[in-house]
């Protein structure tokens, strides 16, 4: 299994051959360079490792919200060129396997449940992640992502703490990813959020 994960200050291909990993790449993301380089970048760790490999499925999780029933990319706020693109189908024809593609809070939260924290029962569960972004996934107890009518159940980044605050990237105010996560914090104080 292929394993793809796009961040918005890293990305990450890594490869599965049961349960263990054999391979991986790990890069940081060009924001400025959008989709086009973050694609660029993925078909060439692919076409290196592809005469090596036999794949069979892969795994997207996206730093931004997906719609899920379409698997469809709704919009990234870390860089350009995201907008309803059609990762899931561009990552079928580049591999030639089934793809799933979901938000990256909702792979993590999915994990967790299965293999971490949640793995013996201690679920519902809410995952949380405070990066460059800010997100969240909930898993019920049989396992299952909750994602509400929109796919967007969870996204605690984009939930409005300071109505009257700053635009967020995502077009609302006062988000609080606008306000605490590692991008803004950078960007608003002019040094890394870890200082």
């Amino acid at each position: 299994m292929l394993a793809i994960d796009i961040g918005g200050t890293r990305f990450r291909v890594a490869l599965f051959e049961d349960e263990r990993l054999t391979r991986r790449e790990s890069r940081a993301t060009d924001r400025e360079g959008g989709r086009e380089w973050m694609l660029e970048q993925i078909e060439t760790i692919w076409h290196a490792w592809k005469p090596e490999v036999t794949l069979h499925r892969c795994g997207i999780g996206f730093g931004g919200p997906v719609d899920f029933e379409r698997q469809q990319v709704a919009l990234s706020t870390h860089a350009r060129g995201w907008r309803k693109f059609d990762l899931h189908r561009y990552a079928e024809d580049l591999l030639e396997v089934p793809v799933v593609m979901d938000n990256d809070a909702n792979a993590g939260a999915l994990g967790e449940a299965l293999h971490g924290a949640g793995k013996d029962g201690a679920r519902p569960l809410f995952y949380l992640t405070l990066s460059t972004g800010i997100g969240g996934g909930i898993v019920f107890n049989d396992a299952r992502v909750y994602r509400g009518a929109d796919s967007w159940a969870g996204e605690i980044g984009h939930v409005t703490i300071q109505p009257d605050g700053p635009e967020c990237l995502c077009g609302a105010r006062g988000c609080l990813e606008r306000l605490c996560s590692g991008l803004w914090l950078e960007r608003d104080f002019g040094q890394p959020a870890d200082e």
